[in-house]
């Protein structure tokens, strides 16, 4: 998927209803977007620059200016803004896909698959979210397969199936795929071409020929084993040895289960403060060492965590199927299934905390979407 191929409209529920009550907003998003349809895209940056000095958080008109910024091949600029207008309004899931749309372009498809995974959270029935991530997916495949050609170039079940992938990959890149949307309403529902579309191994390496698969060797029925006549009983001489006294239970199992536990009764006052919007009791479940996913400053992660948990009016979040392996004593990996509802939002993810047990209390050490 070229960086072009973005889409070009906000049309969740949440959105609609975020400027169906700012008509002067939406007027100035539509003249923008008609010049940057006429291509004039430095009268409509310049336009939209000047719109956001006094309207610095309208979510529509910086959405437009991250197109400009792509059209005009500001790459990292782009990225920086879309990026920023997650942070704002995460309930929204286009700014997420364009994210991955980006990431994408610059070969980065381990942070185009989060952003894609962002997107399907914020709004489970994105259609095109979900077509993008199986691209992403099928790309990285195609990558793998490679890698093992390179290491085992007589491997045929890898050629076979690079093959596919390389096919794929030719018919979605067609002219008739690639054609970019060229406007921007709120009202119209999104179009994007497939980020298979990516100059990818598919369009850049010539395939490899395949090697006809080895004729499998079929192993020969077993015979049956004629049964062996039992030995006649020799009489033993020798006195028999006395039994020795068992040995005392390993209280190991009930410790690994108590640390279970330990760790469970953690996550969940983690997930209660949370829902109870007790942003010192969410804050203190981290531990001092753990760095944000993002790898931007703790001081700047934890001051974003307050607003956004402020923000709602109401926040629920519910914890199940939690799976929790324990590395040692002070050492746990812990997966669930998360059910986060705020205002305007509902989203259903799994999750991974690496949790640290410091000062006899377990703290979230890393946290990240995905099992």
């Amino acid at each position: 998927m070229s960086a072009s191929r973005l889409v070009y409209f906000i049309t969740t529920l949440a959105a609609t209803a975020l400027f169906a009550s700012l008509p002067a907003q939406a007027d100035e998003a539509q003249e923008i977007s008609r010049m940057l349809k006429q291509g004039q895209q430095d009268k409509a940056l310049d336009r939209t620059n000047s719109y956001l000095v006094s309207h610095p958080k309208d979510a529509q008109v910086r959405f437009i200016k991250g197109l400009i910024l792509t059209e005009q091949n500001k790459t990292v600029e782009a990225i920086k803004l879309f990026t920023s207008i997650t942070d704002d309004y995460p309930e929204l899931p286009e700014p997420y896909n364009n994210l991955a749309v980006l990431y994408a372009s610059q070969g980065q498809y381990e942070k185009a698959r989060t952003a894609l995974e962002m997107a399907i959270n914020t709004h489970p029935s994105y259609a095109t979210a979900h077509e993008n991530l199986g691209d992403i997916y099928a790309k990285m495949a195609s990558q793998s397969y490679d890698k093992a050609l390179q290491l085992d170039k007589n491997n045929a079940n890898a050629q076979s199936k690079l093959a596919l992938v390389k096919d794929i990959f030719s018919k979605q890149a067609s002219p008739a795929s690639a054609k970019p949307t060229s406007s921007v309403a709120a009202a119209k529902p999104p179009v994007i071409a497939s980020i298979a579309a990516t100059k990818s191994i598919a369009q850049t390496e010539a395939a490899k020929p395949i090697a006809p698969a080895p004729t499998p060797i079929v192993a020969p029925a077993p015979v049956a084993a004629k049964p062996v006549q039992p030995a006649a009983p020799v009489q033993s001489t020798v006195a028999p040895v006395q039994p020795e006294p068992p040995a005392k239970p390993s209280n190991d199992g009930a410790k690994a289960n108590d640390g279970e536990a330990a760790v469970i009764a953690a996550i969940n006052a983690w997930a209660r403060a949370w829902s109870d919007k007790n942003v010192s009791g969410y804050l203190k479940a981290y531990a001092p060492e753990f760095t944000p996913p993002k790898g931007e400053s703790r001081k700047k992660w934890e001051q974003e965590r307050k607003e956004r948990i402020s923000k709602p009016k109401a926040i629920s979040v519910s914890l199940s199927d939690i799976q929790v392996s324990m590395v040692d004593g002070t050492h746990a990996k812990a997966t669930f299934k998360q059910n986060y509802r705020a205002t305007a939002l509902d989203s259903n993810t799994w999750k991974t905390l690496v949790m640290v047990k410091s000062g006899g209390t377990w703290l979230i050490h890393e946290e990240r979407i995905g099992k």
